[in-house]
């Protein structure tokens, strides 16, 4: 029947809740290794390790010759703990964002760490602390895209990126600070066609005609989609690093010189490596309505309620029985929120799920929860964060511990005047 799961990167999913209990994020290390294989045409490939910044993700990007993009001082410190560097053409780690605080300052000073600039105020300070830095600008071409609101990092209201008009300002004020402006980065949200990246790189080869002879690199961005439903078809990785190479060759005749191009995919990466493995706790009917209340909730996986995003979602017998039937149900997770549903859109509308008929005691996978699963996971309703176990060549190895009540208060203090 459709949707009813055995194995999950190919161990039987009740040995894994046994092992490792649930929830649990389950990743095949062989579908990430896939993944940068179709992306190695890009002469740069780096990881927007936001989507999965375990160590272990790292340490398995950078042994597949991956570059990463950090974009706060905790991520330069995990890619620093797994032996990446600013060092090297191209450089291990670039940081990106659109506000220094005093942690990365510190860290881009100390590790030598290149920027990518989303802010012209971003050049002066950097010139106050760390003259001689190599410096790439995001540009905000003045449009943006996105599967959601809330992913588009383009157009007027969005915070991120610089600009398009204030390139000439930046390239000025990088002379006075005694910076490097070498590239131009641009990534105007998630989700792509090619209608649409065309009129991208339109504007790169704009953008980069005004930076001129100084333009060493140029940087794709991101948001590279991946097929969540079934029925989505893969994109054309080879269509979309044509019209990519074709605006580098075009900027190349411009500046008169080569220009790297780097691919800045996070999403692409990991989200299809990995499952959500949590266990039906209720059924119950509410109306018209029924409910699987599996004991994940938005702690555990965030998307679906913060976005409206789609998971595929599947059934695996507890029991190893045959499941013949299904029926329209709703799946729900155990938190202190009606908004803790995993079937829902955009804007909070709840709808119903058609899923094999199940028990309690059975297990719920969601699928493709790679990519800001884990991340973006919380301690909302004082819930442990769950572990999250990498399988290599059928051997699953834990590289997250499940968070434990002492954990998870260890930083906590009650003042003496509060006590007794």
């Amino acid at each position: 029947m459709k949707n009813v799961l055995t194995h999950v990167a190919g161990l039987p999913v009740p040995e894994l809740a046994r092992a490792y209990g649930t929830p649990a994020f389950i990743y095949d290390q062989a579908v990430v290794e896939q993944r940068i294989s179709e992306l190695k045409q890009f002469p740069v490939i780096r990881y927007a390790q936001k989507a999965s910044s375990n160590l272990a993700i790292l340490a398995l990007m950078r042994r597949n010759g991956v570059a990463v993009d950090a974009v706060s001082a905790g991520e330069i410190y995990r890619a620093l703990q797994v032996g990446y560097t600013g060092e090297g053409n191209p450089p291990g780690i670039v940081y990106t964002a659109d506000v220094f605080d005093y942690d990365a300052m510190a860290m881009v000073k100390q590790h030598r760490i290149p920027v990518n600039a989303g802010s012209p105020d971003m050049i002066t300070q950097l010139g106050e602390f760390y003259p001689g830095a190599d410096v790439t600008l995001r540009i905000n071409p003045g449009f943006g895209h996105g599967h959601s609101r809330k992913t588009n990092t383009g157009g007027e209201f969005s915070k991120h990126g610089i600009w398009h008009t204030e390139i000439e300002d930046c390239l000025r004020l990088g002379k006075e600070a005694g910076v490097t402006i070498h590239g131009l980065h641009m990534h105007i949200g998630s989700g792509t066609d090619f209608d649409h990246l065309a009129t991208v790189c339109d504007a790169m080869v704009k953008a980069a005609s005004r930076v001129g002879a100084q333009l060493e690199v140029i940087s794709a961005g991101g948001g590279l989609p991946i097929p969540y439903h079934k029925d989505q078809s893969r994109i054309d990785i080879n269509a979309y690093f044509g019209l990519w190479q074709r605006a580098a060759r075009a900027i190349e005749d411009i500046v008169g010189h080569p220009v790297t191009l780097e691919v800045e995919p996070g999403r692409y990466l990991v989200a299809e490596s990995c499952t959500l493995l949590t266990q039906i706790r209720a059924i119950k009917s509410m109306g018209e309505n029924r409910f699987y209340l599996v004991d994940a909730g938005f702690d555990t996986l965030v998307r679906p309620s913060m976005y409206g995003s789609y998971h595929e979602i599947s059934i695996a017998a507890a029991d190893g029985r045959d499941i013949t039937a299904a029926s329209d149900v709703i799946v729900g997770g155990p938190l202190c929120e009606s908004g803790d549903v995993f079937t829902q859109e955009e804007g909070g509308v709840v709808v119903s799920r058609h899923l094999p008929e199940a028990k309690v005691g059975d297990y719920l996978v969601l699928h493709d929860a790679g990519a800001y699963g884990a991340s973006m996971s919380s301690n909302y309703n004082s819930r442990k964060l769950a572990p999250e176990i990498l399988v290599h060549d059928g051997v699953p190895e834990v590289i997250r511990e499940r968070q434990t009540f002492e954990h998870m208060l260890q930083f906590e203090r009650i003042p003496e005047r509060l006590r007794g």
